[in-house]
């Protein structure tokens, strides 16, 4: 068996926790120490080799997932996408690339945000999915609702299988009226957006129903490069797996997820999974409250302060707060939008980003400046890199750094400071217990991560 991990998307439901450049998918939301992409990849290792799990995403969050991936598994399969195009695509993608590097076989297709605790009543309902699926069924794992949602799609079944149901029809997201009437039909379930197929199952679908999709499928050539070509990959149209398949295919097959299941798809979500206090409340961080029911409450770097709250989500960042009715969760990706379109960076990155060795938190930027402090952790390095566009001013704070600038090495006390010249190759190192910090200045036209060219790296970020 092979699977798929769907790493991609921006979770804009959970801003301001939640961003385009660090998305849910890479955050720890249940308390966990894992993110629910690494606890995805562990889930699936419970049934399928790690050579055989594929994880697929788009270029910008790829150094990210390979990152996280890189501490469960043996060089992990990490695929970029070169341009955001929906599951559809994705999938198809992921799919050749199982094809061209192995024959037919069962493939099965998961988000990479969902929670799901119960691995062994998951992996069960797989094991049943698998029957069907190799009868020749495109398989989808449906959740018995228990309250009539509103803001999941919905899927119609008929006939009763030995494993599951034939499925009837897809249904869009309904309104309130709509969602009590499936209810109370019973033979309605949320779609878990959890798919399984035979790859040529899939193909075959792609070719009768998403044309434009498997005309461009066909190009690909994973036995000669494992990038995906931005030209082939760019002509894809945008669009979800359930449009240009599910929705017309004749083979669809539902089985009843039997294990526990959410999408954290909203701040709803991480309410109802928390613990709460005796009045309904769930706090997290530095939260003092009274008088407050029924009311999240979420600090990240400051104290948070509640009086008289009913219904009610509050979430603090270092540089955003969000305060919405419980019930308009769902509406935060308005927001999210808007900040797109005026182009606020408030929707893309935070001001503290977390990498293997450490994390930086941007202090102050301007027209050509951008300064920021570092933490290394201990035994901690930065990869060997250089900038095309930006010159970098390096002072200790505490701890001793082992800065590399070509080919001499220089070791900085507190106090100490060194200029990092544009085009230079250059490294910072952490070789002792105690964790180093530095304040960073950067100057140039173009102070984004993306002018940075690694050369080395010990977290696997550099291709061999």
């Amino acid at each position: 068996m092979y699977g798929i991990i769907l790493a991609g998307g921006s979770g804009s439901r959970l801003w301001p926790l939640s961003r385009e450049l660090y998305p849910k998918q890479l955050l720890r939301l249940n308390n966990s120490k894992k993110s629910l992409l690494e606890m995805t990849f562990l889930r699936l290792l419970d049934l399928i080799d790690e050579k055989n799990i594929i994880s697929i995403t788009n270029q910008k969050h790829a150094s990210d997932v390979k990152t996280q991936l890189n501490a469960l598994a043996q060089n992990p399969t990490v695929l970029s996408e070169p341009a955001a195009k929906n599951t559809a695509p994705a999938i198809a993608a992921a799919v050749k690339y199982i094809l061209d590097k192995d024959k037919d076989d069962i493939v099965i297709v998961v988000p990479s945000d969902h929670l799901i605790e119960d691995v062994k009543a998951f992996s069960k309902t797989v094991a049943e999915g698998e029957k069907l699926a190799q009868q020749g069924y495109i398989v989808t794992f449906g959740i018995k609702p228990d309250f009539p949602h509103t803001g999941f799609g919905y899927i119609k079944t008929s006939k009763k299988l030995d494993e599951g149901y034939e499925v009837e029809e897809f249904k869009e997201k309904p309104d309130e009226k709509t969602a009590r009437k499936y209810l109370k039909d019973g033979n309605y379930y949320w779609n878990s957006g959890i798919f399984m197929f035979k790859a040529l199952a899939f193909v075959e679908a792609l070719e009768k129903y998403a044309k434009d999709i498997y005309e461009n499928f066909e190009k690909f050539d994973f036995t000669k490069d494992e990038n995906i070509p931005y030209v082939i990959f760019n002509q894809m149209p945008s669009i979800s797996v359930d449009y240009a398949v599910m929705e017309h295919a004749k083979n669809i097959a539902l089985v009843p997820l039997q294990s526990d299941w959410n999408d954290l798809g909203s701040w709803e979500a991480i309410y109802d999974i928390n613990k709460k206090d005796d009045n309904g409340n769930v706090k997290i961080g530095n939260i003092m409250e009274t008088d407050c029911k029924n009311t999240l409450l979420y600090g990240s770097d400051r104290l948070v302060a509640g009086v008289g709250l009913e219904d009610v989500v509050i979430v603090e960042t270092s540089d955003a707060v969000l305060a919405c009715k419980k019930d308009k969760a769902q509406d935060v990706k308005k927001i999210f939008d808007k900040l797109k379109e005026i182009k606020d960076d408030t929707f893309k990155i935070h001001r503290t980003v977390y990498r293997p060795w450490g994390y930086y938190t941007v202090l102050n930027q301007g027209e050509g400046y951008l300064t920021k402090t570092i933490c290394v952790y201990k035994k901690g390095q930065l990869s060997l890199q250089s900038h095309n566009h930006r010159s970098e001013h390096w002072v200790v704070l505490t701890g001793t750094a082992r800065v590399t600038l070509d080919d001499k090495t220089f070791m900085l006390k507190p106090g100490q400071s060194i200029d990092i010249p544009v085009k230079v190759k250059h490294s910072l190192a952490n070789p002792y217990d105690e964790e180093l910090k530095i304040i960073e200045v950067q100057k140039g036209d173009k102070l984004v991560e993306d002018d940075i060219i690694r050369y080395k790296d010990i977290y696997g970020r550099v291709k061999a």
